[in-house]
């Protein structure tokens, strides 16, 4: 198969540059940033498991007048949600969310209301 990864997430906005910035700012997304933080407009990240996933058009797992979610890898959970909440990003935690076999889950909007789920994988037990 010639596809070897995602090359790109394209976003229609209202305020494209404070879109860009609230990403950068808040959730270190974006050009230069990433390993090596060269500005190349492009944003570095780890490598990692994606998840490809189609939902029903009646599912609830996010609002039903939005066509995608994304779903951003983090390190230390605790640590990110006191941060986004300490610059006033409202945050949203389910314990049902949860799962043991795949991680944590909370989920927050950027100021267009673009739903944004943060998922810290479980660790691997062997």
């Amino acid at each position: 198969m010639p596809v070897i990864g995602i090359g790109g997430l394209f976003f229609r906005a209202r305020d494209t540059e404070g879109l860009e910035a609230w990403y950068r700012e808040m959730l270190g997304v974006g050009d230069g940033c990433g390993e090596g933080g060269e500005k190349d407009g492009y944003w570095h990240p780890e490598p990692g498991p994606v998840e490809f996933n189609f939902q029903t058009l009646d599912c609830d797992y996010f609002e039903a007048e939005k066509q995608v979610m994304l779903n951003l890898r983090v390190r230390d959970m605790d640590s990110v949600l006191e941060q986004l909440n300490a610059k006033g990003v409202e945050v949203i935690v389910k314990e049902e969310w949860d799962s043991q076999g795949l991680g944590r889950f909370a989920r927050i909007h950027d100021p267009e209301g673009n739903p944004i789920e943060l998922w810290e994988p479980a660790e691997p037990t062997d």
